[in-house]
């Protein structure tokens, strides 16, 4: 009986909430507060992208008022550089781009910037590769001191050496030719410690297996090593190509005729020749800056994988 009654409740007891009832859904209060995707105004990223917007538009600004300037006639290339008739190309022809040929020898100095920069940017991702592979597998007496030297190197401004190895380079007879141009560059520390760096993430696993499968160093480095680091290979290409591409200091000292002259140089000269003609330079200058655009574009995603994985930071 005192069990019936502890489970009977009386007539004037209250009735208990339903169990199921009283339970909080969870699910249903999240979907009140949070507002359903699409309203409201995307303020956090207005505020990352406008800056970046504004950025690249200062910087477009030069490129695009070079470019509309090599098809205007030479006297509106100035005349309509105040206002926003310089980003429209009023009187449009091609007559500044057969001048820059004719004038300048355009196409010597194209081939020339073309041979310079082809043997730089193949012999030095043979060579730097080789060095930075060398430092971060390979254990010798002294690594450490050369790997300390290869980092100090990189540190030190070109302008820094340029007069000691231009009195080098008179001394063995080497000043106007291509090879003063090109073997001085080859080995490039900076870039030595990038294959380096890359080379260092690379499981070592692999190469063991290689060389139990009987594999040399060479084989290693052919087959496991270069096909993994592709994106680091594509990244030095990229960047020796620019600042071969575009180097203007060591060619003024090194260089003395026309013969084996390069673009930056050709450039340089041509611009001081008179007659004046900002047509024209402008349409030497739009030629000299499309195959560096031709080269990002076409390898950008090798290159920004290659600048991630190394940890280069701008």
């Amino acid at each position: 009986m005192a069990t019936l009654q502890a489970h009977n409740p009386g007539p004037n007891a209250r009735p208990q909430p339903d169990a199921a009832a009283a339970t909080v859904n969870p699910t249903a209060d999240e979907g009140r507060a949070t507002p359903p995707p699409g309203r409201g105004f995307p303020w956090r990223s207005l505020r990352r992208y406008v800056p970046l917007v504004l950025l690249a538009v200062f910087f477009v600004f030069p490129f695009l008022f070079m470019v509309v300037g090599a098809f205007k006639p030479d006297d509106r290339v100035l005349a309509d550089g105040a206002g926003w008739k310089a980003f429209v190309p009023f009187g449009a022809s091609l007559d500044n781009f057969t001048d820059a040929f004719s004038r300048a020898e355009f196409g010597r100095l194209f081939l020339n910037s073309v041979l310079i920069t082809t043997c730089i940017v193949l012999g030095g991702l043979v060579v730097n590769s080789l060095a930075g592979y060398a430092l971060a597998r390979m254990r010798f007496r002294g690594r450490k001191i050369l790997l300390g030297m290869v980092v100090t190197l990189a540190i030190i401004p070109f302008q820094a050496i340029a007069i000691p190895l231009l009195f080098m380079m008179a001394r063995i007879e080497w000043l106007d030719t291509y090879r003063v141009q090109i073997i001085p560059f080859l080995a490039n520390p900076f870039f030595i410690y990038l294959f380096y760096s890359f080379f260092l993430g690379i499981p070592r696993e692999l190469e063991e297996a290689a060389r139990v499968d009987g594999a040399g160093p060479v084989t290693i480095f052919t087959r496991v090593i270069v096909p993994i680091a592709r994106p680091v290979y594509a990244t030095v290409a990229i960047l020796s190509f620019l600042f071969s591409w575009g180097e203007l200091l060591w060619p003024v000292l090194v260089t003395r005729g026309s013969t084996v002259r390069p673009l930056s140089q050709g450039m340089a000269v041509f611009q001081t020749q008179p007659p004046i003609q900002w047509g024209d330079i402008m349409a030497f200058a739009t030629m000299t800056t499309l195959p560096i655009l031709i080269l990002f574009l076409v390898f950008q995603r090798a290159f920004v994988q290659g600048v991630s994985r190394t940890g280069l930071k701008g």
